[in-house]
């Protein structure tokens, strides 16, 4: 499928234009927030206070070599998929036929389990803010993004939305941050020189943060855009590497906030740690500004989730491509119809949720790369950079090694 007659998320054709240079600009920032936002969704807020009620500033270890393997990761994604112009199982089936089907496959049932967490999120946010009972709060917040898909202009919509969010949560995290008043010397030393590795926790966050769906998404949505070809490079580049910078800040804040209340000695409630940092931290205003938080995290990830995992089924069928959005709502009732009958704990939810991304991750990337090293015709003549490519082989064992060291940990969560 040519650039020309790439469909939008919206049904129109995209364009990128110099008359269209404003649209291309929001797109390329709506694109960079949906990456952010969607891998600061709810789960790693939940995994955030898990991890660091359980690990103490050694939990800063993990944070760091997600950040590393996510600026790796996203780099080389965004890369191929942007200057070819093709999406993810695009490339895949054109590398390898059929290919492409075993990793939509993947993506979204990986997607499907996510945003049942996501759901699960919203339900915990509208909880802490309001005090619905989780079912009630999860089905209004899946009418709210079903409305965003159904609204003439979803496209712009989506990419308003997760920008003013994503600004809102680190905006208040930084707020926790800052009255929490975490170890910070501590916090650095054990960065590099930790007192406990967990390899689980390790792939558990991955997972959470580029793993699954959550690798395209913003890759994605600069192809629907028409942001593509070697033209358009440094504007690629850049995209992703704002996206990324802007999840370090969020991670790093949301982790010294919550590392600042255990530090103190408090001891977080087992049925919402989240909400019980953040009141720690703040007094009762803290559960709603956690409320906040974290439904702006959630709704925003069940956004991406939606809009990525669909993007993957699409690109299979003519039919399936102009009714994009109407398929992307079934997707999110049917998502927040299994939530609703499950009744599962958010949190458990979250977190298998994160570790089943982080084994998918190696399968999809491992395309990229082989795109990236061999398949020039399908990047229209690009020379991939040698020392990405390197970077990205590296962190592709890495992802393999952590995945096997996972699979006894998915089991005991499960």
């Amino acid at each position: 499928m040519t650039d020309e007659t790439r469909q939008t998320d919206t049904g129109a054709p995209a364009q990128a234009t110099p008359g269209k240079a404003g649209a291309a600009r929001g797109a390329l920032l709506g694109a960079m927030f949906l990456m952010a936002t969607s891998a600061i969704g709810p789960g790693f807020i939940t995994q955030t206070t898990v991890f660091t009620a359980q690990l103490g500033a050694a939990f800063a270890f993990a944070i760091l070599v997600s950040i590393l393997v996510d600026i790796a990761v996203q780099l080389n994604v965004w890369r191929v998929i942007g200057v070819s112009g093709m999406r993810a199982q695009e490339l895949a089936n054109t590398v390898l036929p059929g290919a492409g089907y075993f990793l939509a496959a993947l993506v979204v049932l990986g997607g499907l389990v996510f945003n049942i967490g996501n759901i699960g999120g919203t339900a915990l946010g509208t909880n802490a803010m309001f005090g619905l009972d989780v079912k009630i709060g999860g089905a209004i917040s899946a009418l709210i993004a079903i409305a965003i898909f159904l609204s003439k202009r979803a496209g712009i919509a989506m990419d308003r939305i997760v920008v003013v969010l994503g600004v809102v949560m680190i905006a208040m995290v930084l707020y926790a941050a800052v009255v929490s008043g975490p170890p910070v010397g501590e916090a650095l030393r054990q960065t590099v020189l930790p007192d406990e590795v967990d390899f689980l926790i390790i792939t558990t966050l991955i997972g959470g943060t580029v793993g699954g769906y959550i690798t395209y998404a913003g890759a994605h949505r600069l192809v629907d855009s028409g942001i593509t070809g070697p033209e358009h490079v440094r504007d690629i580049t850049r995209g992703s590497v704002t996206g990324i910078l802007v999840t370090g800040v969020m991670r790093t804040l949301l982790f010294l906030a919550v590392l600042g209340v255990v530090a103190g000695g408090v001891t977080l409630a087992a049925d919402n740690p989240p909400a019980s940092a953040f009141q720690a931290a703040l007094g009762d205003v803290g559960v709603r500004v956690f409320g906040i938080i974290l439904w702006a995290a959630s709704i925003t990830s069940v956004i991406g989730a939606s809009y990525t995992s669909v993007s993957f089924l699409s690109g299979f069928s003519p039919r399936l491509e102009a009714r994009r959005n109407l398929v992307t709502v079934g997707f999110i009732v049917f998502s927040a119809a299994i939530y609703l009958a499950l009744g599962q704990a958010p949190v458990t939810l979250l977190v298998v949720a994160g570790a089943l991304n982080g084994l998918i991750l190696p399968v999809g990337f491992a395309i990229i790369l082989w795109v990236a090293a061999r398949r020039i015709d399908l990047l229209r003549g690009y020379r991939y950079p040698k020392w990405l490519l390197a970077v990205g082989a590296a962190v592709w064992v890495l992802t393999v090694y952590l995945g096997w060291n996972s699979l006894g940990g998915i089991a005991d969560l499960l």
